[in-house]
């Protein structure tokens, strides 16, 4: 079996395996795909949000028709689905690395995971502000 050699200051060196090495490619390769599901999920909600604010200081100087889909609502519904995005990548991150951390107990958690609660927190507190307010 191949083995690598990390020299770590004030300590001795630690060798670690192929298998190792690949282990920890695969979290950070999972990291990287929780990060893409934030972005995503801040880009849905920022478009929804800029939907809702751009047409709703339109809409004070315009006439309002009835209309099923308001911008108000379309705001809300993009709000919604970058909030649902957001907590189904969170919720798949979890699974997975659950998985990899029983073949590999060794695994820390990262702490992206709490970078996505935050995103998750501040869009709720954004789709709450726009369903309050008429």
């Amino acid at each position: 079996m191949n083995r690598v050699m990390i020299e770590e200051r004030d300590t001795a060196p630690v060798t670690l395996s192929n298998t190792d090495l690949a282990f920890e490619r695969t979290v950070m390769a999972e990291n990287r795909t929780l990060m893409a599901w934030i972005r995503t999920a801040i880009s849905m909600i920022s478009f929804g949000f800029t939907i809702y604010k751009f047409f709703h200081e339109i809409s004070q100087s315009a006439v309002i028709t009835n209309r099923l889909f308001t911008p108000r609502k379309v705001g809300m519904i993009m709000i919604a689905l970058g909030l649902l995005a957001l907590l189904w990548g969170l919720l798949e991150h979890r699974a997975t690395i659950s998985k990899l951390k029983k073949s590999y107990p060794g695994i820390e958690r990262s702490r992206t995971g709490w970078l996505a609660i935050l995103v998750l927190l501040f869009g709720f507190a954004l789709f709450l502000g726009a369903f309050f307010r008429q």
